[in-house]
Parts: C-alpha cells; sequence; structure tokens
C-alpha cells in the first residue's frame, strides 16, 4: 500500500516517513503543494497524509489534489480540528492512532464500489459528499456522514458501539466513552422524519441498527 506523505516540516516527514513503512507500507514524501498534486495522479498512490500547516496552504491545495483523482482518500493532520470535509486527524496525535486511521480510510475507500447509497427514501452520494431523504438535501459533517455511511453499508446489522468507534473513528476509545451515542443523536436529528420510527434504532446491551424507511 502506497501512502503519498505532504509534510513541510523535516522533522515530521522524516518521522512519519519512517513510521509508516517501518508498519510495512510503501511511502513517498513531498514537502510542497506541487510535488503533491503531481503524485496525487499517480494510481499507484492509495491515500494521501496532507498537513494543513503547510505555509501554503488552503482550501484549493485539498482541491488540486481532489482534481486529479476524486475518490482518493485524504487524511488531514491539522492542529485546528475538523477544518475541512476530509477526515482529520488532530495534532498531536498518538502514531498507533495513525496507523489505525490510515488502515479505516483504506479499508472504506476499498468499499467504494458503487458512487450512491440507498435505503427506501434515503439515499447518500459518496463522490460529491451530499445526503437527501426524499427530495430533501440533508448537510451532514464529515463524520456523520461517514457514520451514515457505515450504518446503510451494515443495514439492518446490530453494531456495536465498539465496532462504530473502530470502523468509523479508526481507533478505540475509553470503554466508557459516549462519542458514538452523541453523534447517532446528531445522526438521527438529521435523518429522521418527525413523526415516524427512528431509521437508527437502541438495541439495548448491544448498539444501534440502522432500518431502511421501507423496511419498518
Amino acid at each position: 500500500m502506497a501512502i503519498l506523505i505532504v509534510e513541510d516540516d523535516p522533522t515530521l516527514l522524516r518521522i512519519l516517513e519512517r513510521g509508516l513503512r517501518a508498519h510495512g507500507f510503501d511511502v513517498v514524501a513531498v514537502d510542497s503543494v506541487a510535488g503533491a498534486t503531481t503524485l496525487a495522479a499517480d494510481k499507484a498512490i492509495n491515500l494521501v497524509v496532507l498537513d494543513t500547516s503547510l505555509a501554503a496552504f488552503d482550501a484549493t491545495v485539498l482541491a488540486a489534489v481532489r482534481g486529479k483523482r476524486s475518490t482518493l482518500p485524504v487524511l488531514v493532520l491539522s492542529a485546528q480540528g475538523e477544518a475541512c470535509s476530509e477526515d482529520y486527524l488532530i495534532k498531536p496525535f498518538a502514531f498507533e492512532e495513525l496507523i489505525a486511521r490510515i488502515r479505516a480510510r483504506t479499508r472504506r475507500a476499498s468499499e467504494r464500489r458503487v458512487t450512491i447509497l440507498s435505503a427506501g427514501d434515503l439515499r447518500i452520494d459518496l463522490l460529491a459528499r451530499c445526503a437527501w431523504r426524499g427530495e430533501k438535501a440533508i448537510d451532514l459533517p464529515s463524520r456523520e456522514f461517514a457514520l451514515l455511511e457505515y450504518f446503510m453499508r451494515h443495514s439492518g446489522r446490530v453494531l456495536s458501539r465498539a465496532d462504530i468507534l473502530t470502523d468509523v473513528w479508526g481507533y478505540n476509545f475509553a470503554s466508557e466513552s459516549n462519542l458514538v451515542d452523541v453523534y447517532v443523536r446528531y445522526l438521527r436529528n438529521r435523518i429522521d422524519v418527525p413523526g415516524q420510527p427512528s431509521l437508527l434504532s437502541t438495541v439495548r446491551g448491544s448498539g444501534y441498527r440502522f432500518d431502511a424507511p421501507n423496511e419498518q
């Protein structure tokens, strides 16, 4: 698996490069936006790790990478939190967390053999990162979009909180974390229709289950 690292801090670049190679990844490292946009077109690249602290970074950088390959997974390293629609990792971070997130992102990317997922009158466009319930567009932040995609890909299955944390967030939280419960509540507020049963059922002691509208 080939990873493109875009990082202009020489020390961090060396750490990332050596660490990823030690975990069996093929690594291509560049320290400029121009290098990133050129190499992103290479079909051998499976994922881009992009640092938003690059001196020349702005929204056009990500757009340039996306312009080369629209489905190429991008993991953004940011000290500012969620600064874009991509998956992101807040600095500083544990290296094991980075590895887990990379594996989760590439695993999800390999599943994307279709560009549209539909369940009853709910559908999402994986490339445009858009969602609709009937004719109503739904504005979903990146994490909620990823969570909805995960539920829709596993429709009808009971998913434990631990599975959701691992597969959507890419690493394990403390067992007492209520992160999944919080984001399920956010997602219900966005996709459910008032007066109708929720598409996300709580299975006591086990987790959550997504039921398509026409399966309720």
